[in-house]
Protein backbone atom coordinates (compact mmCIF):
# COMPACT_ATOMS: atom_id res chain seq x y z
CA UNK A 1 0.00 0.00 0.00
CA UNK A 2 3.11 2.27 0.14
CA UNK A 3 5.36 4.10 2.61
CA UNK A 4 3.03 4.56 5.55
CA UNK A 5 3.94 7.17 8.19
CA UNK A 6 3.88 7.44 12.18
CA UNK A 7 2.09 9.34 13.81
CA UNK A 8 3.84 11.88 16.90
CA UNK A 9 2.65 11.07 19.87
CA UNK A 10 4.78 13.88 21.76
CA UNK A 11 8.03 14.13 21.16
CA UNK A 12 9.11 10.95 19.55
CA UNK A 13 10.32 12.65 15.87
CA UNK A 14 13.54 10.32 16.68
CA UNK A 15 11.74 7.20 18.06
CA UNK A 16 9.71 7.36 14.41
CA UNK A 17 12.50 7.92 12.76
CA UNK A 18 14.58 5.43 13.93
CA UNK A 19 11.75 2.85 13.40
CA UNK A 20 11.27 3.41 10.23
CA UNK A 21 14.88 2.81 9.27
CA UNK A 22 14.48 -0.53 11.32
CA UNK A 23 11.14 -1.44 9.12
CA UNK A 24 12.18 -0.42 5.81
CA UNK A 25 15.32 -2.78 5.96
CA UNK A 26 14.27 -5.98 4.61
CA UNK A 27 17.20 -7.74 6.24
CA UNK A 28 16.11 -6.70 9.64
CA UNK A 29 12.46 -7.66 9.03
CA UNK A 30 13.60 -11.03 7.38
CA UNK A 31 14.66 -11.64 11.48
CA UNK A 32 11.63 -9.91 13.21
CA UNK A 33 8.95 -12.34 11.35
CA UNK A 34 10.90 -15.35 12.67
CA UNK A 35 10.51 -14.60 16.35
CA UNK A 36 8.97 -16.51 18.80
CA UNK A 37 5.85 -15.40 19.88
CA UNK A 38 5.53 -14.78 23.65
CA UNK A 39 2.61 -17.15 24.98
CA UNK A 40 0.87 -14.92 27.48
CA UNK A 41 -0.85 -11.43 26.67
CA UNK A 42 1.20 -9.86 29.66
CA UNK A 43 4.95 -11.17 28.56
CA UNK A 44 3.75 -9.67 24.52
CA UNK A 45 2.62 -6.22 25.56
CA UNK A 46 6.64 -6.20 27.48
CA UNK A 47 7.86 -8.11 24.44
CA UNK A 48 9.98 -5.05 21.75
CA UNK A 49 10.80 -7.64 18.65
CA UNK A 50 7.16 -8.41 18.87
CA UNK A 51 5.34 -5.10 19.28
CA UNK A 52 7.47 -4.25 16.78
CA UNK A 53 6.37 -6.99 14.28
CA UNK A 54 2.89 -5.80 15.37
CA UNK A 55 3.70 -2.43 13.74
CA UNK A 56 4.89 -3.69 11.22
CA UNK A 57 2.21 -5.54 10.37
CA UNK A 58 -0.24 -2.72 11.34
CA UNK A 59 2.03 -0.74 8.55
CA UNK A 60 1.60 -3.23 5.04
CA UNK A 61 -2.06 -3.65 6.41
CA UNK A 62 -3.36 -0.34 7.28
CA UNK A 63 -4.96 1.78 4.11
CA UNK A 64 -4.15 5.18 6.18
CA UNK A 65 -1.44 7.20 5.64
CA UNK A 66 0.08 6.67 9.18
CA UNK A 67 -0.71 4.58 12.50
CA UNK A 68 0.20 5.36 15.82
CA UNK A 69 2.88 3.36 17.61
CA UNK A 70 1.01 3.43 21.06
CA UNK A 71 1.53 -0.16 21.89
CA UNK A 72 5.12 -0.01 21.13
CA UNK A 73 5.44 3.44 23.10
CA UNK A 74 4.27 1.77 26.22
CA UNK A 75 6.22 -1.07 25.76
CA UNK A 76 9.67 0.75 25.67
CA UNK A 77 8.46 2.90 28.61
CA UNK A 78 8.05 -0.04 30.82
CA UNK A 79 11.80 -0.81 29.63
CA UNK A 80 12.79 2.75 30.96
CA UNK A 81 12.91 4.20 27.59
CA UNK A 82 11.72 7.74 28.66
CA UNK A 83 8.74 8.90 26.47
CA UNK A 84 7.85 12.64 25.47
CA UNK A 85 11.26 13.63 25.86
CA UNK A 86 13.81 14.69 23.42
CA UNK A 87 16.29 11.65 22.39
CA UNK A 88 19.85 11.65 20.68
CA UNK A 89 19.63 9.12 17.88
CA UNK A 90 22.65 7.18 18.04
CA UNK A 91 21.92 6.48 22.36
CA UNK A 92 18.49 5.79 21.66
CA UNK A 93 19.54 3.46 18.42
CA UNK A 94 21.86 1.65 20.75
CA UNK A 95 18.83 1.26 23.44
CA UNK A 96 16.13 -0.27 21.05
CA UNK A 97 18.96 -3.00 19.54
CA UNK A 98 19.80 -4.16 22.74
CA UNK A 99 16.31 -4.27 24.17
CA UNK A 100 15.46 -6.67 20.98
CA UNK A 101 18.54 -8.81 21.25
CA UNK A 102 18.08 -9.35 24.77
CA UNK A 103 14.71 -10.40 24.51
CA UNK A 104 14.72 -12.65 21.32
CA UNK A 105 14.58 -15.95 22.58
CA UNK A 106 15.86 -18.05 19.39
CA UNK A 107 20.13 -18.34 19.46
CA UNK A 108 20.07 -18.20 15.91
CA UNK A 109 17.97 -15.30 15.19
CA UNK A 110 20.64 -13.08 18.15
CA UNK A 111 23.37 -14.10 16.18
CA UNK A 112 22.07 -13.21 12.59
CA UNK A 113 21.15 -9.61 14.27
CA UNK A 114 24.26 -9.31 15.75
CA UNK A 115 25.91 -10.16 12.02
CA UNK A 116 23.54 -7.38 10.73
CA UNK A 117 24.74 -4.53 12.64
CA UNK A 118 27.74 -5.24 14.40
CA UNK A 119 31.32 -3.84 13.50
CA UNK A 120 34.51 -5.32 14.88
CA UNK A 121 37.81 -2.94 15.74
CA UNK A 122 40.95 -4.16 17.59
CA UNK A 123 42.57 -1.20 19.56
CA UNK A 124 46.79 -1.39 19.35
CA UNK A 125 48.32 0.52 21.81
CA UNK A 126 52.58 0.03 21.30
CA UNK A 127 55.12 1.27 23.59
CA UNK A 128 57.63 4.08 21.38
CA UNK A 129 60.62 2.96 23.66
CA UNK A 130 59.93 -0.87 23.63
CA UNK A 131 58.32 -3.69 21.54
CA UNK A 132 55.81 -3.52 24.40
CA UNK A 133 52.04 -4.12 22.50
CA UNK A 134 48.73 -4.39 23.75
CA UNK A 135 45.84 -5.57 21.34
CA UNK A 136 42.00 -5.96 22.06
CA UNK A 137 39.12 -6.53 19.88
CA UNK A 138 36.19 -4.68 20.45
CA UNK A 139 32.26 -4.49 19.02
CA UNK A 140 30.56 -1.51 18.94
CA UNK A 141 26.94 -0.83 17.35
CA UNK A 142 27.82 2.15 15.34
CA UNK A 143 30.84 3.85 13.88
CA UNK A 144 31.36 7.00 15.73
CA UNK A 145 33.03 9.31 13.74
CA UNK A 146 34.33 12.81 14.26
CA UNK A 147 33.36 16.03 12.48
CA UNK A 148 36.37 18.03 13.63
CA UNK A 149 40.54 17.33 14.17
CA UNK A 150 42.58 17.25 17.30
CA UNK A 151 42.99 21.09 16.46
CA UNK A 152 39.12 22.02 16.07
CA UNK A 153 39.45 22.00 12.21
CA UNK A 154 37.04 21.03 10.29
CA UNK A 155 37.01 18.04 8.07
CA UNK A 156 35.46 18.09 4.49
CA UNK A 157 34.10 14.77 3.80
CA UNK A 158 32.87 11.33 5.38
CA UNK A 159 35.66 10.07 3.93
CA UNK A 160 38.37 12.15 5.53
CA UNK A 161 36.05 11.49 8.88
CA UNK A 162 36.69 7.79 8.09
CA UNK A 163 40.40 8.24 7.84
CA UNK A 164 40.68 10.24 10.92
CA UNK A 165 39.18 8.13 12.90
CA UNK A 166 42.00 5.13 12.25
CA UNK A 167 44.37 7.36 12.27
CA UNK A 168 46.79 6.63 14.54
CA UNK A 169 47.63 8.86 17.47
CA UNK A 170 50.23 9.36 19.71
CA UNK A 171 50.10 9.63 23.42
CA UNK A 172 52.88 11.81 25.28
CA UNK A 173 52.80 14.11 28.19
CA UNK A 174 50.04 13.27 30.44
CA UNK A 175 48.75 11.19 28.07
CA UNK A 176 51.43 8.30 28.82
CA UNK A 177 50.56 4.49 29.62
CA UNK A 178 52.72 2.51 31.86
CA UNK A 179 54.86 0.05 29.97
CA UNK A 180 54.94 -3.48 31.38
CA UNK A 181 58.39 -4.01 29.88
CA UNK A 182 59.90 -1.10 30.91
CA UNK A 183 58.18 -0.46 34.37
CA UNK A 184 57.52 3.22 33.72
CA UNK A 185 55.34 5.25 31.65
CA UNK A 186 56.63 6.27 28.62
CA UNK A 187 55.62 7.29 25.21
CA UNK A 188 52.60 4.86 23.48
CA UNK A 189 50.80 5.24 19.59
CA UNK A 190 47.42 4.44 19.90
CA UNK A 191 45.51 3.45 16.61
CA UNK A 192 42.73 1.36 15.53
CA UNK A 193 42.21 -0.81 12.94
CA UNK A 194 39.17 -1.93 11.11
CA UNK A 195 38.32 -5.90 11.95
CA UNK A 196 35.11 -6.69 10.39
CA UNK A 197 31.65 -4.66 8.99
CA UNK A 198 28.47 -5.88 9.03
CA UNK A 199 25.83 -5.74 6.50
CA UNK A 200 24.18 -3.24 7.29
CA UNK A 201 26.87 -0.30 8.98
CA UNK A 202 25.47 2.43 10.57
CA UNK A 203 27.57 5.62 11.00
CA UNK A 204 27.40 8.15 13.67
CA UNK A 205 28.60 11.87 13.29
CA UNK A 206 29.67 12.91 16.74
CA UNK A 207 27.81 16.56 15.78
CA UNK A 208 27.81 17.53 19.59
CA UNK A 209 30.58 18.84 21.39
CA UNK A 210 31.48 21.10 24.19
CA UNK A 211 32.98 24.33 25.00
CA UNK A 212 35.10 25.29 27.82
CA UNK A 213 32.69 26.34 29.44
CA UNK A 214 30.83 22.69 29.69
CA UNK A 215 28.34 24.50 27.36
CA UNK A 216 26.96 21.90 24.06
CA UNK A 217 26.61 22.97 20.78
CA UNK A 218 25.63 21.29 17.81
CA UNK A 219 28.27 21.54 14.65
CA UNK A 220 26.48 22.20 11.84
CA UNK A 221 28.67 22.86 8.84
CA UNK A 222 28.46 20.86 5.52
CA UNK A 223 29.91 17.64 5.39
CA UNK A 224 28.99 15.53 2.13
CA UNK A 225 28.95 12.20 2.05
CA UNK A 226 28.70 9.69 -1.20
CA UNK A 227 25.87 7.50 -2.27
CA UNK A 228 28.81 4.45 -2.50
CA UNK A 229 31.72 4.12 -0.27
CA UNK A 230 34.17 1.43 -0.29
CA UNK A 231 36.21 1.15 2.67
CA UNK A 232 39.50 0.07 0.40
CA UNK A 233 39.40 3.17 -1.28
CA UNK A 234 39.46 5.05 1.89
CA UNK A 235 41.71 3.06 4.81
CA UNK A 236 45.65 2.22 4.20
CA UNK A 237 46.39 -1.86 4.63
CA UNK A 238 48.01 -0.47 8.22
CA UNK A 239 44.80 0.63 9.23
CA UNK A 240 43.17 -3.25 8.20
CA UNK A 241 43.16 -6.24 10.39
CA UNK A 242 41.37 -8.36 7.80
CA UNK A 243 42.04 -11.10 5.10
CA UNK A 244 41.09 -10.45 1.12
CA UNK A 245 37.44 -12.41 1.83
CA UNK A 246 36.14 -10.19 4.38
CA UNK A 247 37.76 -6.90 3.02
CA UNK A 248 35.33 -7.91 -0.66
CA UNK A 249 32.22 -7.03 1.45
CA UNK A 250 33.27 -4.14 2.36
CA UNK A 251 31.44 -1.93 -0.35
CA UNK A 252 28.24 -0.37 0.51
CA UNK A 253 25.45 1.91 -0.53
CA UNK A 254 23.38 4.00 1.19
CA UNK A 255 20.17 3.17 2.30
CA UNK A 256 18.82 5.75 4.85
CA UNK A 257 20.11 8.99 6.72
CA UNK A 258 18.72 9.65 10.11
CA UNK A 259 18.93 13.81 10.05
CA UNK A 260 18.37 16.33 12.61
CA UNK A 261 17.66 20.02 12.04
CA UNK A 262 17.62 22.75 15.55
CA UNK A 263 19.90 23.01 18.13
CA UNK A 264 20.96 20.96 21.27
CA UNK A 265 17.84 21.94 23.34
CA UNK A 266 15.35 22.01 20.41
CA UNK A 267 14.76 20.40 17.46
CA UNK A 268 13.28 18.08 15.13
CA UNK A 269 14.13 14.57 13.46
CA UNK A 270 13.26 13.18 10.02
CA UNK A 271 14.56 9.68 8.13
CA UNK A 272 15.53 9.87 4.14
CA UNK A 273 15.41 6.06 3.58
CA UNK A 274 15.69 4.32 -0.03
CA UNK A 275 13.31 1.18 -0.35
CA UNK A 276 15.40 -1.32 -1.31
CA UNK A 277 12.62 -3.15 -2.97
CA UNK A 278 11.83 -0.17 -5.47
CA UNK A 279 15.30 1.90 -4.83
CA UNK A 280 13.49 5.04 -4.27
CA UNK A 281 13.88 7.38 -2.18
CA UNK A 282 11.68 8.89 1.09
CA UNK A 283 11.33 11.46 3.46
CA UNK A 284 9.93 10.08 6.49
CA UNK A 285 8.44 13.20 8.74
CA UNK A 286 6.23 11.93 11.37
CA UNK A 287 2.76 11.25 9.77
CA UNK A 288 4.52 12.65 6.36
CA UNK A 289 5.72 10.70 4.12
CA UNK A 290 6.60 11.80 0.39
CA UNK A 291 9.00 10.75 -2.19
CA UNK A 292 12.04 12.78 -2.58
CA UNK A 293 15.31 12.75 -5.39
CA UNK A 294 19.02 12.53 -3.96
CA UNK A 295 19.42 16.03 -4.20
CA UNK A 296 16.93 16.62 -1.44
CA UNK A 297 18.90 13.76 0.60
CA UNK A 298 21.74 16.03 0.11
CA UNK A 299 19.60 18.87 2.18
CA UNK A 300 20.79 16.78 5.34
CA UNK A 301 24.83 17.61 4.68
CA UNK A 302 24.80 20.21 7.36
CA UNK A 303 22.84 23.30 7.37
CA UNK A 304 22.03 25.28 9.80
CA UNK A 305 18.44 26.66 8.70
CA UNK A 306 17.72 23.52 7.83
CA UNK A 307 13.58 22.68 6.77
CA UNK A 308 12.33 19.12 5.62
Amino acid sequence: TGAIGLYNLGQTCCLNSLLQVFLMNIHFTGILRRITVPPCAVQRRSNVPYQMLLLLERMQCGKRKAVRPIELACCLSAHRVELFVQHDAAQLFLHLWNLMKKQMKKLELVEELSDLYTICIQEHLACQNCSFEIKNNSSMLTLPLPVLDSNSHRLKTLEDCVQYFFHPEELTDQNMCFCQQCGRKTPFLQSMKLVHLPQTLTIHLKRFCFEKSSYMHKLSHYLPFPQDLDFNGVLTENQCQADDNEKATWQYGLFAVVAHSGSTSCGHYCAYIQSLTECKWYCFNDSEVCQVSWDDVKCTYGHSNLHW
